[in-house]
């Protein structure tokens, strides 16, 4: 979103790190409690305080904020660090069933909600290996 010669980040649209740490959050406690998140929790390792803190560094770089994953990683290679992970229409739809609540719980901002969905359910898709 530009005005003028300003531009808005997703990162800032949305509220910035406190915004991301919740998404993030609540993102994993669904994974942990929903019955249809199962096919994705079980490629998970048993405590997710790990993945937790980078999926938060990631997305905080990814939607505009600081160089918080890259780094330390590296490129994101997403596709590349997912290949050991069978990812079809079935872990996609549980991932964004996950991904969606958790925008719904901690993003407030209608429309830059609406945006993130939009550029997340791409990378979803993007992400399909089988």
């Amino acid at each position: 979103m530009a005005s003028g010669d300003v531009t808005i980040t997703m990162f800032e649209r949305i509220g910035g790190r406190a915004t991301i740490d919740a998404l993030v959050d609540r993102f994993y406690d669904r994974m942990d409690t929903l019955p249809e998140a199962k096919i994705i929790r079980a490629m998970h390792a048993d405590d997710l305080g790990l993945i937790r803190d980078v999926l938060k560094r990631y997305l905080t770089e990814w939607t505009g904020g600081p160089k918080l994953y890259t780094p330390e990683k590296g490129h994101p290679r997403l596709r590349q660090r997912h290949i050991g992970f069978a990812i079809g229409d079935a872990e996609r739809d549980a991932w964004l069933k996950c991904m969606r609540g958790a925008m719904e719980e901690t993003v407030t901002d209608g429309a830059a909600r609406q945006d993130l969905d939009k550029a997340i359910s791409g990378l979803a898709d993007w992400m399909r290996n089988r």
